[in-house]
């Protein structure tokens, strides 16, 4: 987790080896009920994929998308507009935290089809993206973030409003 992961060849996209890789980071992700997204090193490969769990994502036309698979992902443009958010992450359970990160960001990835795209997010989506591409460079949200605090699942309680 500490380590850069590696750029995917783009020759392996498409191959058994990283499609078994992608579904292990579906099974893993899909899992957690409280997971948006998970990054290739969060399952022990050093390579640089994250997936962006549908739950994160907003439906189109009623209809919830499917998990989001960026290879190689550059982060190509950042806001200059930064906010403090909170964050948690499913390498290091129930720690939370608050982080700056810029309100919307761009990235540049392949998908499991090696075909470029490019896409910008805002809100959680950028949080999402800025927190992934971390991961990919061996750094964990509690290296940058403040007010560290623990929060159980059976602590969180449910509000009916």
């Amino acid at each position: 987790m500490r380590e850069t992961a590696k750029e995917v060849p783009l020759a392996d996209i498409g191959s058994a080896k990283l499609k078994k890789i992608l579904a292990d980071m579906n099974e893993a992700l899909d899992s957690q009920d409280d997971g948006v997204a998970i990054a290739a090193p969060q399952i022990g490969v050093a390579l640089r994929i994250f997936i962006v769990s549908r739950k994160a994502l907003p439906k189109k036309g009623g209809v919830e998308q499917e998990n989001q698979i960026y290879i190689n992902p550059i982060i190509k443009k950042l806001s200059a507009k930064k906010s403090n958010v909170e964050e948690g992450c499913l390498s290091v359970r129930w720690i939370y935290g608050e982080t700056k990160r810029a309100d919307t960001a761009q990235v540049e990835a392949y998908n499991e089809n090696g075909h470029k795209f490019a896409r910008q997010g805002s809100g959680l989506l950028a949080q999402i993206f800025q927190h992934e591409t971390d991961h990919l460079n061996g750094v964990l949200f509690t290296d940058i973030a403040r007010k560290l605090h623990e929060v159980h699942p059976e602590d969180m309680g449910n509000d009916d409003e």
